[in-house]
């Protein structure tokens, strides 16, 4: 089981980003996939998210109107379009996987990737 992001790097203020967790040994449709991001010195904290039952989502307020999260079936691959980006945007960014087996939740998580919002 792997997740593995890719996407990040440096972008100035106002630019696009997208990000990229592929999966492999599991199914991104039968899970509930999300983007964390952890700052220097802050907690991580919950990005967006996308749940396996409908494909619904839901936000952070800080970046709701400015990130999307979707998710390709075919390539198994959970994606974040980041857009409007500002400095406090910075962070290492991580895509988690949860699920339930035998009524215990379990997660997987990525390695996470930088993305460092500067002009």
């Amino acid at each position: 089981v792997q997740l593995v992001e890719s996407g990040g790097g440096l972008v100035q203020p106002g630019g696009s980003l997208r990000l990229s967790c592929a999966a492999s040994g599991f199914t991104v449709s039968n899970h509930g996939m999300s983007w964390y991001r952890q700052a220097p010195g802050k907690e991580r904290e919950s990005v967006a998210a996308i749940t396996s039952a409908d494909g619904s989502t839901n936000y952070a307020d800080s970046v709701k109107g400015r990130f999307t999260i979707s998710r390709d079936n075919a390539k198994n691959t959970v994606y974040l379009y980041m857009n409007s980006l500002k400095p406090e945007d910075t962070a290492v960014y991580y895509c988690k996987a949860r699920g339930v087996q035998l009524w215990r939740p379990y997660e997987y998580w990525g390695q996470g990737t930088q993305v460092t919002v500067s002009s």
